[in-house]
């Protein structure tokens, strides 16, 4: 081949190249169905802001009546979805479980009574209950007194072997396993309180009653499961405040160090236990006591040997309650929870594995593509969860038809109503606004990710279901303010 015929087919080849669509994702095409759409050019402005530069943004608008895509940008790329990742999780509950489900635990003996004396180890056999607080252990202890036990001889076993032992999701990053929303997942824990944070203790620090003094420290709910160190230094007032507190890896040592000045308000933080197994039975030995119950035996944990006689069960509230903390407030281990419970009931294997298998199925037969998405967990904390915009909106329009629909809407949060079990993590977000009570949806943050997916109702009645995923920030709480002015805009129309 000569130079002259080289240089032609080169020549020939670029002006192929040429013909072929450039997709600019700082500036994307939008789709043909929304092209000159006065909505679209409202969107479009929104999204031409600064704070994107550099960053991915996937948007899909679609009727939630037609499902029909009213504008979309970028609405096929695979993006991280934060906690828009519990909308999969959630629908694919209620599909499986049904709003009714409730947890169970249960309290057996393999022993006998007998004048008071309860000769026999006694089990707690946790399946997966993540709202069993203080008082459900007291409960439980009243019910053994009520039969007339005043003495345990023998051992008091927890059993947690509803589900597997791995505690944490594949791709959980160990900064966040003392973190309130990185809480080990078992089959028996407790909550400290009613956001229902299970697997955490609350722990409080207030100022000593004079300068120098260590500062005052508290635990919710009362256990000796943890060890508190207090390096908490109480100042005078108007000094300043900074107290931090954390647990040691691989233990339950928490260090509280810092200052606190005179007359300051308190400080409170979540901390995740290590090993929540054993915190639930401290918290169940604790309230034998206080129901005046002596256990001669040990605190271990084991599996309920088969032929154990069940002495009281407890049952949790159902799906359809949980879904509002959990949605509302974003709970990452009433995700991983559900997650797991899915797979033992549907598969005989409480494991992430095993129910990440029951939610893609679940999600394919609401119409999303689940060859087109990566699951790596139930609650979005993972930077390998990849999924689009357009199945998103997709999955939202299609479970509307579905007879649990209303439990999983009603969990949504309500943007700018500030009761903290309606608007949820959007209690402060759109105030006084076309949006303020008309924009149900679930918010979305991990590091360099913000995420708004749901429904808005605008003025004329139409309700649109709509997706906004932002990718690659520098600042996922200044972003936010770009997905705020498409809901409104969605509830001006």
């Amino acid at each position: 081949m000569n130079r002259q015929m080289k240089n032609s087919m080169v020549i020939i080849l670029v002006f192929m190249l040429a013909l072929i669509p450039y997709v600019d994702l700082d500036h994307p095409v939008e789709s043909a169905t929304s092209a000159g759409t006065e909505l679209g050019q409202q969107i479009t402005r929104v999204l031409d802001n600064p704070l994107l530069d550099g960053a991915v943004a996937g948007v899909s608008v679609r009727s939630a009546a037609t499902g029909e895509i009213l504008f979309e940008q970028n609405g096929d790329i695979r993006l991280r979805p934060a906690s828009n990742m519990k909308l999969l999780t959630a629908s694919a509950a209620l599909n499986t479980l049904g709003e009714n489900y409730k947890f169970h635990t249960d309290v057996l003996t393999d022993g006998k009574l007998k004048a008071n004396i309860l000769k026999g180890n006694v089990y707690v056999r946790g399946k997966g209950d993540p709202t069993l607080l203080k008082e459900d252990f007291n409960e439980m202890a009243a019910s053994l007194k009520n039969k007339g036990v005043k003495m345990i001889v023998g051992n008091v076993i927890g059993d947690d072997t509803w589900y597997d032992n791995e505690r944490y999701s594949t791709d959980l990053s160990w900064t966040d396993e003392t973190e309130y929303y990185g809480a080990q997942v078992s089959a028996l824990t407790a909550a400290p309180n009613e956001d229902y944070d299970a697997g955490t203790v609350i722990v409080e620090v207030n100022p000593g009653k004079a300068a120098n003094e260590k500062g005052a420290i508290s635990l919710s709910p009362a256990t000796d499961y943890v060890k508190i160190i207090n390096n908490v230094k109480t100042v005078e007032a108007g000094a300043k405040k900074e107290v931090k507190i954390r647990r040691e890896h691989g233990s339950n040592t928490i260090i509280a160090e810092g200052t606190i000045p005179l007359e300051a308000s308190r400080v409170r933080s979540w901390i995740a236990v290590w090993e929540p197994t054993g915190y639930a039975l401290d918290l169940f030995k604790k309230s034998l006591q206080e129901h005046g119950i002596k256990v001669a035996g040990r605190v271990l944990t084991g599996k309920t040997p088969a032929g154990a006689n069940v002495l009281f069960s407890h049952q949790s509230m159902p799906l359809s309650e949980l879904l509002v903390p959990f949605m509302k407030l974003s709970n990452n281990g009433h995700a991983e929870t559900l997650v797991k419970e899915m797979g033992k009931v549907e598969k005989g294997e409480g494991s992430w594995e095993k129910g990440l298998d029951v939610v893609e199925a679940n999600i394919k037969s609401f119409g999303v593509n689940t060859e087109s998405i990566v699951m790596r967990d139930g609650s979005g904390v993972s930077h390998v969860n990849l999924v689009s915009a357009n199945e998103f909106s997709t999955l939202l329009h299609t479970v509307q038809n579905k007879n649990w629909f209303p439990a999983y809407q009603n969990a949504l949060p309500v943007a700018g109503v500030s009761e903290r079990m309606v608007g949820g993590t959007l209690r402060n977000r759109m105030k006084n606004t076309s949006a303020t009570g008309n924009v149900k949806a679930k918010t979305g943050t991990i590091t360099a990710v913000s995420s708004l997916s749901g429904y808005a109702t605008g003025k004329s009645g139409e309700t649109y279901a709509f997706s906004v995923l932002l990718n690659n920030v520098l600042d996922d709480e200044a972003v936010k303010k770009i997905e705020d002015e498409m809901a409104v805009i969605l509830s001006s129309q």
